[in-house]
């Protein structure tokens, strides 16, 4: 298996999964559709009106959006919405294939074409696609020679692999996506215009997810992905306010990451404004601050039951000054009332569990045993 080629699976409105050339029909039942990703919004919905308007003709659809937007997501939904369906769905990132084999890897080559070449050839990405989708994600970083060759394959509907004399006919259907301002790019003539025009059918332009109207919608759904089980994971609206209030630099993209580590973290299934990355929680002072401001708090339980800050287990603690000695005896009390439980510790003291486990061997605690 290659990366030539890569089916969708939702567990996430933007994650994929390699797979083969034909995406196998139970892979393609678990795909969200057009609708699923459009949601509430808009201008989603209008895009959706179009796509499938233009699904079974050979319209070339430019999709534009900031990265992590799910232009890649939209172009598959569009792919399984249309009569191809049936056939492979290819998407060749332009920006991640490096230049000296981005040629190879699209149009192919005959045995022996050059030093390295395998044995058998190879057959390049837009003859796999034929019949089905050819999905170019961020074309403006394609070198510019490779774009003239790129165009001519389009206008002729044929392919001649490095070291053939010989042209492959293809039955196309062409989605490109970028983040580029692509008309700059050819005023700067770091893009071909005559490319543009023959991949610029139709313009669908994906709004940034700080823009959305459904933004709501679109966190249950991510807390309903990354369950399993398609039923959302319980947030406190606190939590729930905060993920709203962001601005979402990375789109769905970063909302997928931030909900799955909250996931994972979270205590008792239900995730919380502490779960979630500091930066989120709007403006509240950093961890280790809090985990200062804590220690204060704790400080005065532990005076007030008496207990010993500088032992714990039988083991006695190195010197201290007064501002250690806090943390110490915030450390000791917490470790305490919560029975050992290091992860409780933790999420109590807003702090991470690699960060209590540095400050209890700073101050040379030894942690008792759970009960």
């Amino acid at each position: 298996m290659t990366n030539a080629t890569r089916g969708w699976q939702a567990s996430s409105l933007d994650d994929f999964t390699p797979a083969e050339a034909g995406v196998p029909a139970q892979a393609r039942s678990l795909s969200l559709t057009l609708e699923e990703l459009a949601g509430e919004d808009p201008q989603m919905m209008r895009n959706v009106r179009c796509a499938h308007r233009i699904a079974d003709t050979n319209v070339s659809v430019l999709i534009q959006g900031p990265t992590g937007s799910g232009k890649e997501a939209f172009a598959h939904a569009m792919h399984l919405a249309s009569r191809r369906a049936g056939r492979p769905f290819v998407a060749v990132n332009c920006a991640a294939i490096p230049e000296t084999l981005i040629e190879s890897e699209l149009f192919g080559y005959k045995q022996g074409a050059f030093t390295g070449a395998r044995r058998e050839g190879l057959r390049g990405r837009i003859v796999q696609s034929t019949g089905g989708t050819l999905f170019l994600d961020e074309i403006g970083d394609m070198p510019l020679a490779l774009q003239s060759r790129l165009l001519r394959v389009l206008e002729e509907r044929e392919v001649v692999p490095l070291g053939s004399e010989s042209a492959i006919a293809v039955d196309l259907h062409v989605l490109a996506a970028s983040h580029r301002n692509l008309r700059e790019m050819i005023a700067r003539g770091a893009f071909r215009e005559d490319l543009y025009y023959r991949l610029n059918g139709i313009t669908l332009e994906l709004p940034a997810l700080r823009e959305r109207t459904d933004k709501e919608r679109l966190i249950q759904h991510a807390l309903a992905a990354e369950t399993g089980n398609g039923r959302p994971a319980a947030i406190e609206r606190d939590a729930l306010q905060r993920l709203l209030a962001y601005s979402w630099p990375g789109n769905v993209r970063e909302l997928r990451n931030v909900i799955r580590t909250a996931l994972a973290i979270c205590e008792g299934g239900v995730v919380r404004a502490l779960d979630l990355p500091r930066e989120i929680r709007d403006g509240e002072p950093p961890r280790e601050e809090r985990m200062d401001g804590m220690c204060g708090r704790f400080e005065v339980s532990a005076a007030a039951s008496g207990a010993d800050p500088d032992t714990v287990s039988g083991e006695a603690a190195p010197p201290h000054n007064r501002l250690q000695a806090a943390e110490r005896a915030a450390l000791l009390r917490a470790i305490e009332e919560l029975h050992g439980n290091m992860s409780r510790v933790a999420t109590e003291l807003g702090v991470s569990r690699n960060t209590l486990y540095r400050k209890i061997k700073r101050h040379g605690i030894a942690p008792a045993r759970r009960t």
